[in-house]
C-alpha cells in the first residue's frame, strides 16, 4: 500500500512545531463532523470529475482518486475507518486516507478548492438532506393529528382565552389549529432550501480560484441549481444555518405549546383528555401517580433550540469577513438542533397515538363559564336590531341575573329573560345549546362541523 510521505498536518512545512495537546484538543472537531462523510466523499467526487472534464487532471488520477475515496466511503459505512484526532475534522482525515490508498496523486483532490468552501459545500448538502427529513417527521405529526380530529369532530369543548371559559369549540377544530401551525413549519423549511440551493464549492479560500473550473458543472452533480455570486459572501455566509435553526426553535415552540396544552388537561383538575400508560411515567413514592413527562420532556426541549438558535447569532454578530475559526461550532449547534427535534416530533406523534378525548368532562366544562353569551349578542343584533355594543349590555345584564341566581344561561326561564330584555321569545332558547353555537360558527375557517370536515378533507388530499 502506498503511503502518505508527508503524514503530518497540511501546514507542517510552515508551521514547524507541533501544536500543543491542549489546542489539538480545542481545535479538532472530528467527532462532531464526522457524520458528514457521505457529503464529504459526494462533494470530492463532483470536483475531480469537473478537474478532468476541465483538463486540470488527467483520466487516470481522476479515477484513482475516485476509486480511493468510494473505497474510504465502505470503510466508514462498515465501521472499518479509524478517525484521527491529530487530522482534526472529517475532510483532513478523508484526504490523509486517501493518501495511504493512492499515494501521492492524492494530493491533486485539493485542485481549485480550499476547506472554507468545502466545508460549506458539505454542510449545505447535509442540511438540505436533514430538512426533507425533518419535513417528513412533521407530515407523520400532521397526519397523526388529523385522525385524533376526525375522531372527535362533534366533540364540544371550551375554547379558552385567559385559560378562561370563552366559546364553544370542537376539540377537532382545536386540533386543526396545530395542523395549520406545523403546515406553516413545514412551509418554513421547505422556504430554506432556495438559500440552500446555491453551491460554494469553487470560490476556494475567499477570492475564488485561476483555474479554468466550471462551477456550473459541480453544481448540476450535486443538485444544487445554481453557484454562488461573491466568493467572500460564500465562506463567511451562516444565514442559512441561522434559517434552519430558526425554523427548529419556532417548530418545537408549536410542539412546547400544544405539550402545555395537554399536560394542563391531563391533570386532574382538567381532566379532558386522557393518556395511555404508553406515554406516562409513575413515581417512586405515589402508587397513584401517572406523571405525563414525556410532555414535559417536549416542553423542555424547546429551550435547547432557542440556545442553539441565540449561540449562533452570537457567534456571527462580531464577525469581520471572511472565515474564521469561531464558525467551527456551527455544525456542532446544528446537529444538536436537529437531533432534538426530529426525537421530539416522534416522541409528539407516539403521543398523539395515544390520547384520546374525555367527552364528558369537555362537555360538563363547556356548559359551564355563561359561554353561549357571545350566542346572545349575536341574537339580540340579528333579530331585534340592536347594535352590538347595545346587545353586548343586555347580554351582560342577563349574565349578571343567571349568576346571581346561580343558574346556568339555559336555565333561565323566558319570564326571567323578558326582564331585562321584553322583546325576547322562546326562540331565543336555542341559542343557548352548544351544539347550536359550534355550528353557527359557519364562516370560512369556523368551528362549524361541516367547515371542520372539509377542512380535515382538505388536509388529507395534501
Amino acid at each position: 500500500m502506498a503511503k502518505n510521505k508527508n503524514n503530518q498536518a497540511i501546514w507542517g512545512t510552515r508551521i514547524k512545531k507541533s501544536a500543543s495537546s491542549l489546542f489539538q484538543k480545542v481545535g479538532n472537531s472530528i467527532d462532531i463532523d464526522k457524520r458528514l462523510y457521505k457529503e464529504d466523499i459526494k462533494g470530492s467526487i463532483a470536483h475531480v470529475e469537473m478537474l478532468f472534464k476541465q483538463k486540470i487532471i488527467s483520466f487516470k488520477i481522476k479515477n484513482k482518486i475516485i476509486y480511493g475515496l468510494t473505497k474510504i466511503e465502505k470503510e466508514i459505512s462498515k465501521k472499518k475507518f479509524e478517525f484521527s484526532k491529530k487530522y482534526e475534522d472529517i475532510h483532513m482525515n478523508i484526504e490523509k486516507r486517501l493518501f495511504q490508498i493512492i499515494g501521492e496523486e492524492a494530493g491533486y483532490i485539493h485542485t481549485a478548492r480550499s476547506r472554507n468552501d468545502q466545508v460549506i459545500t458539505d454542510f449545505k448538502i447535509w442540511i438540505r438532506s436533514s430538512t426533507k427529513e425533518i419535513n417528513i417527521a412533521i407530515d407523520k405529526v400532521i397526519k397523526s393529528t388529523l385522525k385524533l380530529a376526525e375522531k372527535n369532530i362533534d366533540t364540544i369543548m371550551p375554547g379558552f382565552t385567559h385559560l378562561k371559559n370563552a366559546q364553544a369549540i370542537s376539540f377537532a377544530h382545536y386540533l386543526m389549529a396545530y395542523v395549520e401551525m406545523f403546515n406553516r413549519d413545514k412551509k418554513r423549511f421547505t422556504n430554506n432550501l432556495e438559500s440552500l440551493d446555491e453551491n460554494p464549492l469553487g470560490v476556494a479560500a475567499l477570492t475564488g480560484t485561476s483555474f479554468n473550473i466550471d462551477r456550473n458543472y459541480t453544481s448540476k452533480k450535486l443538485g444544487f441549481k445554481r453557484p454562488t455570486n461573491n466568493s467572500i459572501d460564500t465562506v463567511s455566509d451562516r444565514d442559512f444555518v441561522l434559517d434552519f435553526l430558526y425554523s427548529v426553535s419556532v417548530c418545537s415552540m408549536h410542539i412546547s405549546r400544544i405539550a402545555e396544552e395537554l399536560i394542563i388537561w391531563s391533570s386532574d383538575g382538567f381532566n379532558l383528555i386522557h393518556l395511555s400508560d404508553k406515554v406516562v411515567t409513575g413515581s417512586s413514592i405515589m402508587p397513584q401517580k401517572k406523571n405525563p413527562d414525556l410532555l414535559e420532556y417536549l416542553r423542555g426541549k424547546s429551550g435547547s433550540s432557542y440556545g442553539n438558535l441565540f449561540s449562533m447569532l452570537t457567534i456571527l454578530k462580531g464577525l469581520p469577513l471572511s472565515y474564521f475559526k469561531d464558525l467551527q461550532d456551527d455544525k456542532e449547534i446544528v446537529f444538536k438542533s436537529n437531533d432534538t427535534l426530529i426525537n421530539c416530533l416522534k416522541i409528539f406523534d407516539e403521543i398523539l397515538k395515544n390520547t384520546s378525548a374525555n367527552k364528558k368532562k369537555m362537555l360538563e366544562l363547556a356548559s359551564s363559564g355563561y359561554i353561549t353569551a357571545t350566542d346572545l349578542a349575536d341574537y339580540l343584533v340579528r333579530n331585534h336590531s340592536m347594535s352590538f355594543r347595545k346587545a353586548y349590555q343586555k347580554t351582560a345584564a342577563i349574565v349578571n341575573l343567571a349568576e346571581k341566581k346561580k343558574k346556568k344561561l339555559d336555565e333561565l326561564s323566558i319570564e326571567e329573560l323578558k326582564k331585562i330584555e321584553p322583546k325576547l321569545t322562546n326562540d331565543v332558547l336555542k341559542v343557548f345549546d352548544l351544539k347550536n353555537s359550534v355550528n353557527s360558527k359557519k364562516s370560512y375557517g369556523g368551528t362549524s362541523f361541516d367547515n371542520i370536515k372539509k377542512m380535515i378533507i382538505k388536509y388529507k388530499k395534501h
